[in-house]
Parts: structure tokens; sequence; C-alpha cells
């Protein structure tokens, strides 16, 4: 019974936090300290308070290791998350792991120390090794914290890479580990915390924003895996940005993907051309869900499915 109610409890702390118009200067970047979050008994998440750039991060602690997922944009974000693990673990053994490629979910790997385990899929090591730099120079144009984050920013090559699933044995706990893309990137990797039952999904399913497809995406990709997570199980989900939320948000998620799916066919089959049905459908959405961020990623989507992948 406390397991539950403390996870209900957290859920419903984070779920709060809804996406709104950003008013004002942004926010630096910032992985929040003191501000960790129990989701369940091995799995904690430090959540972004919908900052652009800052990653929900998550830590697993087991009897013996501690996994660190996404852990910020750069060493000043990375040395953060480490003081907050060591609040919740004495562990000495440490993981750490990403479930993208972008300098948001990778770079805080720089404050961790030679001795942690950095896990990751072959795809993704391949795309931070073709343009991972390239998107550091990218993001560091865009104020001077992040020019200040990414300073001293350089590959951390993986220390166990897996083609398409592995699972880190923690003690007392194990976190699966699943590639699902080309989604978000070629490289999208699911987390299931077993036993607590809790994903760290990415940004594949995403609570109260729509889904930041691209032009590399694949609707089939997208579909299959949330086929994968659902047969997780989950409880409870965190996605890459936003709130906590349950495990629904896989369902809910799938329901709007398929309508993309649906409606781009039937343009097709009515001999629209592919910008108009990515347009049209962008625009259906929009209206629908305003408040909802990442609206582009229905374009992307509507493409995908156009051309069948």
């Amino acid at each position: 019974m406390f397991r539950t109610s403390l996870v209900i409890s957290a859920t419903l702390l984070l779920s709060a936090a809804v996406p709104s118009a950003q008013r004002g200067p942004a926010p630096d970047p910032l992985v929040r300290e003191n501000a960790t979050v129990k989701l369940a008994d091995h799995t904690y998440v430090i959540p972004d308070a919908n900052v652009g750039l800052v990653p929900n991060v998550g830590i697993v602690v087991g009897s013996r290791a501690t996994l660190v997922i996404d852990p910020g944009l750069g060493r000043r974000n990375g040395e953060t998350v480490l003081k907050e693990v060591a609040k919740v673990s004495k562990n000495a053994e440490l993981y750490i792991a990403s479930t993208h490629f972008h300098p948001e979910h990778t770079l805080g790997y720089l404050a961790f120390p030679a001795t942690a385990k950095y896990v990751n899929s072959t795809t993704q090591e391949k795309e931070f090794e073709d343009t991972g730099m390239q998107m550091v120079k990218t993001f560091s144009g865009r104020s001077t914290m992040t020019a200040e984050l990414l300073k001293d920013a350089e590959r951390r090559r993986a220390d166990i890479t897996f083609d398409r699933e592995h699972t880190i044995d923690l003690g007392g706990v194990r976190v699966k580990c699943v590639l699902v893309g080309p989604t978000h990137t070629r490289g999208d990797t699911g987390f299931f915390v077993e036993g607590d039952t809790v994903l760290f999904a990415g940004d594949v399913v995403m609570n109260q924003s729509f889904v930041s497809a691209g032009a590399a995406s694949s609707m089939k990709a997208w579909l299959a895996a949330f086929d994968t997570f659902e047969a997780m199980k989950p409880r409870t989900i965190v996605p890459a940005h936003g709130a906590v939320g349950p495990g629904t948000l896989v369902a809910s998620n799938r329901a709007w993907v398929q309508q993309v799916r649906e409606k781009a066919l039937a343009l097709k089959a009515q001999g629209k051309s592919i910008d108009e049905t990515a347009t049209a459908i962008q625009a259906e959405f929009q209206a629908q869900h305003p408040e909802w961020p990442r609206v582009n990623g229905v374009a992307a989507l509507a493409r995908a499915a156009y051309e069948d992948r």
C-alpha cells in the first residue's frame, strides 16, 4: 500500500506541471538541486520543470550499483545530478545511459568518474560519432549559458554496447534497455525498471505534447515502439521532457499517432500531395490541442505515413 500511494502521489505532483506558453526570457537549462522525487522502490526522477534543454533525469538504485538515465547538458549539470545521486545512493558502482544522443541527454556524463560504465546501443554511438559534436556547436549558439555549459564538451565512448536489447543488473533490480528507433532519432532507447514497472520512454512517448518526429522518423517504427512498450505493462512513464504520467500514456499516444497515419493515407488516396497532406494534418491536430508543444512533429509523422515508412 505504501509503495502504491508513493507512486500515485509522485505522479500527481509531477503531472501538475502542465506545459504552458513561455513568458519572458527562457530559464537557464539547469538541472535543479533538491528536487528529486521517488517514483517506486528503486526509481527516482529529477523532473525537468518544463525547462527547455533539461531532461527528466532518471536514477535507479540497486543494492550493488546505480544507473543514471539522461544526465543533463554538460559538466555542470552532471555535477548536480551526482549530488542528487549521493542523496539516494551510497553505491560506488555507477552506470550511465541515454534515451538518445542529443546533448542534454548525454553530456552530463563529463562530470562522472572514469569508473562509471556508459551503456549505449551501437546505433546511438554511431549517431553521436556522425553528428553529435555538430549538434553541440548548434546548441552552444542558443545562449551564453548553453555555450558555457558545453565549453568542454567531448564524446565519451560507451564502455558497454548492444545492438537491440541489454539488461543492467544493479543488484535486486534489473533495467531492460531496448532500442526502438528510428523514431525521434535512429537510436531512441527505452529503459524499463523491472519490478518497479517504471518506463523511461525518452521522446517516443510524451505527456500532453506531440512527439518530436523528424525527417528520418518512421511511422512503422513508432507504432512498433508502442507495441514494445505496452508489452512491458508499465505503471509509470517518464518521458524525456514534461510531466511524468501513467502507463496509459502509451495507448493515448498510439491513438493520435494512428489517427495521423489513417488521415495521411486517406489524403494520399484522394490525390493530395505530401506537402498538402502534412500541412492539413498539422493544422487539424494543432486546432485540437493548441496548448501542446512540438506540433511540427505531426507534419513529420504525416510525411512518414504518406511515404509508407
